[in-house]
């Protein structure tokens, strides 16, 4: 059977490679094998920038050639590490075994080859490597996405600051906002959530079998291998070290890092579902795009496909993402291997919230404000006025504001004669100049501070 999209069993190498692509070289096996290359090229050379015994500082051409194995890491690379993987049976040593490999061409590196790996246990390399690939699909991929889609919404937010909305709290009609208020509420929400991803401290430890430094000290008592680990985590990979840990850095910040991302996809499921309703209310309309079909049997629709497959996908990424933050600081005594297995899903989660975020913006970029459809929605909800007038009756301290609009209204149509006869009614003891004032007030008008609260988000 040929492999292709048309048989792949995830619709992320299927229906929708093309657009999680840029995670692929990040966190798949691919990008596995090409961080622990990285790892222990890095470790391999900081041991010999250690000042241990008989062991030099590697020559410029040596670093070189170390480095630029990681740098030129391609897919035919990864397949020669597979195939020596199919004697080992074990990944991380297949890589030791294929790096020492690439060494041949340089006498002063063959004669430290037995420094490659030196007293390190597969999680030092494969901790490390899961951080680094979390730190490229987090830096390079996911926040410049969602900071696209928090661009988007913001601009929304100003460029629609001033036009009145019918608020529905319960479902029902409700004080009004505006289309840029409700849109700047969002934004609100995902900029201290976006922030909540970018702090993550994405931690790593090179520690020996249980945390100990146990082979490394009982080969050079005399180093300070603590602080020679801290060094090559934060100085030479650009992570932060974790002093404590068993045989594995125990992923609490893993779980950190992934419960901040459901926190994320839940606010955008949360806007999805809000703007399907508003289309489907006809605030918003849908650009067409020739050629493409709404339904099959109905010619006349245009379906919010966009916001539902964004819901969709955010549902799986969270569910994915929850049981990655459950499971993962979990280990049975100083190891087991059930986190080997469900870490390699990483990059299934975090693909399924960037096809979120790919969809979310298509259907944002489709939106088009049905400016009749608002007015008369609001044109069509009077009793919303009930609030205000009465608030102003309470102000003025007339008795039982609430009660007597309740009373006047009940079991009739809210128009606009009806709230009107309720002000000019000579028995209501306000001011004229307040009677004035309620009678020019509309449901559009009525939006309190929305346009500056809405204008106000955009710096």
């Amino acid at each position: 059977m040929t492999l292709s999209p048309l048989m792949a069993l995830s619709p992320l190498d299927g229906r929708y490679a093309a657009k999680v692509s840029a995670l692929r070289p990040l966190l798949s096996e691919f990008g596995l094998m090409h961080r622990r290359v990285q790892v222990e090229v890095e470790w391999f050379i900081a041991l010999s920038d250690a000042g241990l015994p008989g062991f030099a500082p590697f020559s410029e051409a040596s670093r070189g050639l170390l480095r630029g194995v990681v740098a030129r890491f391609n897919e035919a690379d990864a397949q020669g590490i597979k195939d020596i993987e199919k004697t080992t049976n074990h990944d991380v040593k297949a890589v030791e075994y294929w790096l020492k490999s690439r060494l041949a061409s340089q006498p002063e590196l063959v004669a430290a080859q037995e420094f490659v790996h030196f007293a390190c246990t597969s999680e030092d390399i494969n901790n490390t490597s899961h951080a680094l690939m979390l730190k490229g699909a987090r830096d390079d991929v996911l926040l410049p996405q969602l900071d696209r889609i928090i661009a988007k919404l913001t601009s929304m937010a100003v460029a629609l600051a001033a036009v009145p909305m019918l608020s529905r709290t319960h479902g029902q009609t409700a004080s009004p906002t505006t289309v840029g208020k409700e849109i700047a509420n969002v934004v609100a929400r995902l900029k201290p959530a976006r922030e909540r991803i970018a702090g993550v401290k994405l931690l790593a430890k090179m520690n020996g079998a249980v945390g100990n430094y146990n082979a490394h000290r009982i080969a050079y008592p005399e180093t300070d291998w603590e602080s020679f680990s801290r060094k090559v985590v934060e100085e030479r990979l650009g992570l932060t070290f974790n002093p404590y840990t068993i045989q594995i850095e125990p992923h609490d910040y893993m779980a950190e890092l992934f419960d901040a991302v459901t926190r994320t996809n839940t606010i955008l499921i949360d806007w999805a579902r809000d703007v399907w309703g508003y289309i489907s209310l006809g605030f918003f309309k849908q650009k067409l795009k020739d050629g493409e079909v709404g339904s099959s049997a109905m010619p006349h629709k245009v379906n919010p496909i966009d916001f539902e497959n964004a819901e969709g996908n955010f549902g799986m990424a969270s569910a994915l993402l929850t049981h990655l933050s459950q499971k993962l600081p979990i280990s049975r005594w100083q190891r087991d291997l059930t986190d080997s297995t469900v870490l390699r899903n990483m990059g299934v989660a975090l693909g399924y919230s960037l096809l979120g975020y790919d969809s979310l913006l298509r259907g944002l970029d489709k939106l088009e404000l049905n400016e009749a459809a608002l007015a008369a929605d609001l044109d069509g909800a009077w009793e919303v006025l009930a609030e205000a007038i009465q608030t102003v009756m309470r102000r003025h301290g007339l008795p039982q504001p609430y009660e007597q609009l309740k009373a006047y209204t009940r079991g009739k149509p809210m128009t606009r004669e009806l709230m009107q006869g309720f002000i000019n009614d000579p028995q209501l003891a306000l001011p004229e100049e307040e009677k004035a004032r309620l009678l020019a007030l509309t449901p559009g008008a009525y939006i309190g501070d929305a346009v500056r609260l809405a204008q106000r988000i955009g710096g």
